[in-house]
């Protein structure tokens, strides 16, 4: 067998690396920096965010655990005292019958806004260009109007002398309307509240439900109709079930929105007379502010957000399990 002489064979090849997949390429610091980019630019708007938002809601929490009244506010001083004033909050009954008033006033609410809205949406639905243009301008222009004007011409609407509803029935015949003193009648200021509040609330409710009911291919509609089904069979075998997490979505919007009413009452009546119109975010200022106790209006205020978080979960549990049930 010949020997071959090492120092006279040729040197072995070198292996080159293997080539990088396309589309890959290595991260360069510029490339980081880009990365990093988005996020400086929702910075200032998330760190807004966490301070008009969170650390007031963190601060409420550390409140609503102190004993914190008019001397601590200036001193800045605060004792501890563990669950003291939510074991005050809770043996209170007017908390109690504040509590009541403020579920009934949001359902009658939500129910009024749910259904009035629906009907509006499907009847602009049926309506012609000019019709559904005309309506849904007004819609857009009733939702602008700030919140303190509408209620101010809810004042001046009902007021006992000069308001144009006792005007308005006393000229149909009803002399016991004239000058009557709506807002010293509990029963009465608390309607006033809910139609106003109704009518706030009911041109976004209207506006996103008819923005679902385009969404609705018209076949289903067809063949509902060939089948013999009526308006409201068709409403509930097509139209509800197709817009079922709309419908989810505005109710919880709505619950929210009616749990917290708080500017409507407070510039109208401030909870008055009496109790008759005072709901829990009410409650809360004027515990709050009344006393000068601090403590126990945060601790309303926690109770608040809690028990409006349970009736969302609530909601949302029995919605999600009728959805399971009927797939």
């Amino acid at each position: 067998m010949p020997v071959v002489d090492q120092r006279s064979a040729p040197p072995a090849p070198r292996r080159r690396p293997a080539p990088r997949p396309a589309g890959r390429k290595a991260p360069s610091p510029r490339g980081r920096v880009h990365g990093l980019w988005p996020y400086a630019l929702i910075a200032p708007a998330v760190g807004g965010m966490l301070y008009l938002l969170v650390y007031p809601l963190v601060r409420a929490v550390l409140i609503s655990f102190q004993d914190f009244r008019l001397r601590q506010l200036i001193a800045g001083e605060a004792e501890f005292v563990g669950l003291r004033n939510y074991r005050t909050l809770l043996s209170d009954p007017r908390f109690w019958e504040v509590v009541r008033r403020t579920f009934l006033f949001m359902a009658v609410n939500v129910v009024l806004i749910m259904v009035i809205a629906t009907l509006v949406a499907l009847m602009v639905e049926r309506l012609g260009r000019i019709g559904r243009t005309v309506v849904l301008c007004s819609l857009v222009l009733a939702w602008a109007m700030p919140v303190v004007a509408a209620t101010t011409v809810f004042q001046w609407l009902f007021h006992s002398e000069f308001g144009i509803v006792n005007r308005s029935l006393t000229s149909l015949g009803l002399d016991s309307f004239d000058r009557y003193p709506w807002f010293a009648n509990g029963t009465a200021v608390f309607a006033i509240l809910v139609t106003l509040i109704v009518w706030q609330s009911v041109p976004f409710a209207a506006i996103t439900l008819y923005s679902a009911l385009t969404t609705v291919p018209l076949e289903l509609y067809e063949s509902a109709r060939l089948d013999g089904a009526g308006a409201g069979r068709v409403f509930r075998s097509v139209t509800f079930p197709m817009l079922r997490p709309i419908f989810l979505l505005v109710i919880s919007l709505e619950v929210i929105w009616t749990f917290k009413a708080f500017v409507q009452i407070w510039v109208m009546t401030r909870g008055g007379p009496g109790d008759a119109t005072t709901i829990l975010p009410v409650y809360a200022v004027q515990t709050a502010l009344s006393g000068q106790r601090y403590d126990l209006g945060s601790a309303a205020s926690m109770v608040t957000v809690v028990l409006m978080s349970g009736v969302l979960v609530l909601y949302f549990r029995q919605m999600l399990r009728q959805e399971d049930e009927t797939r």
